[in-house]
């Protein structure tokens, strides 16, 4: 069993803050945990602009603080996400949130991440194991 607290995670290597500087994470499970995905609290900064494209990735976001405008880049179509509404990347579409008021959410990751990934210039996550 694991117990861990968002707290024990400040500070630490599994409290990853974006090259970009739009947003943050709270890597809580990886993959190094094994349990098939990995869960993150991640903070997108009010005012911000981030884009997307999991491609090597699943993503499932819940929204539980915040506001953006999700839009799913490959039809143009847009979302207001608020607090309560989930949205799940489940054809690695590149997507785009524009962040109207500091944006909490939780992620799920399948397959999990390392805790080292962050976004490179076409908004992939790379597909890391934990031997690379």
């Amino acid at each position: 069993m694991i117990v861990r607290s968002l707290k024990d995670i400040e500070g630490t290597e599994r409290h990853v803050k974006a090259r970009s500087g739009t947003w943050e994470s709270k890597r809580i499970v990886l993959a190094k945990e094994r349990v098939g995905f990995s869960l993150h609290e991640t903070v997108l900064y009010a005012g911000t602009e981030t884009s997307m494209w999991y491609a090597n990735h699943i993503e499932a976001v819940l929204c539980v603080e915040g506001e953006a405008e999700l839009t799913d880049d490959e039809t143009g179509e847009k979302h207001w996400i608020s607090p309560g509404t989930m949205y799940l990347l489940d054809g690695h579409e590149r997507h785009t949130l524009r962040v109207k008021t500091d944006f909490r959410c939780v992620c799920v990751f399948n397959p999990p991440v390392t805790g080292r990934e962050d976004h490179d210039e076409n908004g992939v996550y790379p597909l890391l194991t934990e031997e690379g």
